[in-house]
């Protein structure tokens, strides 16, 4: 049962070893019962959640995820610390930075990699973000791949009772961001000081609230880092800062049940298995300056 009339549901972020010295916690997907008996596995558009860190790696030390394949959905990746150094298979190379964007549209099909700069890992850095996956509508599963940088500086902010949101992808509080979204789309990022509250505006079919730091107050209940706090449609509901702390709105229209293995989120199956058989017989484009290595389709 719900714990406040106002919250659909909560999920508490699981620990998921990636492999290649990557460890995040993972709030989406996993299914949910709510009060209504809805299995839920995702939030509007979003069909998966990992929350990368806070972590510390040593000089000589870092992430390594060697290329590997998407199709049908689109990745957005929001560092609060650290760096990131993506590749892709269109040909991008570049670092992703605390405030910046980045959002691939993996469509037919994309290969990537996300490992550290030489004088990066050299130094060691703390790392600590969010990577998400979006599911793209049915008309668009098979688009062209594309990929979007979108520089700290071009994502449009506003502070409210001294919070400070930053429209990461979509609309809110009167603003939109330059992200490509391909449907209606919730992603905000506030930075609040203890003891400031803000109000979840409505008009977003669903929303929810994703602690990353610190400890908020929904509907009387404070929540820690790693929870993800759904709320009921239409509700006016408040966010408490209880401590300094960050946190994530995310939400959207929903676009339908989506078919989740491994990488590939499509609305078949068939889809899946197609893509499977092209990933195990080098059928994807390779990522240039990252040809030789890659992640083998488990078994």
């Amino acid at each position: 049962m719900s714990p406040s009339p106002a919250i659909a549901f909560v999920l508490d972020a699981r620990p998921r070893d990636l492999g290649d010295g990557m460890t995040v916690r993972r709030a989406l997907p996993r299914p949910h019962t709510t009060e209504s008996g809805e299995k839920r596995r995702s939030v509007g558009p979003f069909v998966f959640w990992d929350h990368i860190g806070p972590a510390v790696f040593p000089p000589g030390h870092g992430m390594d995820v060697r290329p590997h394949p998407h199709i049908g959905l689109a990745t957005i990746t929001y560092l609060f610390d650290g760096e990131i150094f993506h590749r892709d298979s269109l040909g991008s190379a570049l670092p992703i930075r605390p405030g910046d964007v980045n959002w691939m549209v993996a469509g037919r099909g994309i290969t990537h990699s996300e490992r550290l700069r030489d004088e990066v890992r050299a130094s060691g850095q703390r790392l600590h973000g969010i990577q998400a996956w979006i599911a793209l509508p049915t008309s668009q599963e098979e688009c062209d791949p594309s990929f979007f940088h979108v520089p700290n500086a071009d994502l449009p902010r506003r502070n409210v009772e001294g919070i400070a949101l930053t429209v990461i992808a979509g609309d809110a509080f009167g603003l939109e961001s330059p992200v490509p979204v391909a449907s209606r789309t919730l992603y905000v990022h506030g930075a609040a000081p203890e003891r400031s509250s803000l109000l979840i505006p409505e008009g977003h079919v669903e929303r929810a609230i994703y602690v990353a730091e610190g400890t908020v107050e929904v509907a009387g209940i404070d929540f820690e880092p790693g929870s993800l706090i759904g709320l009921k449609k239409d509700e006016c509901v408040a966010v408490h800062a209880k401590t300094a702390c960050n946190f994530l709105l995310l939400g959207g229209d929903p676009l339908g049940e989506r078919f989740l293995e491994w990488n590939f989120v499509p609305s078949s199956e068939a889809r899946i298995e197609e893509a499977k058989r092209a990933w195990k017989h080098g059928e994807f484009p390779k990522v240039p300056g990252d040809e030789i290595a890659f992640i083998p389709l488990p078994e």
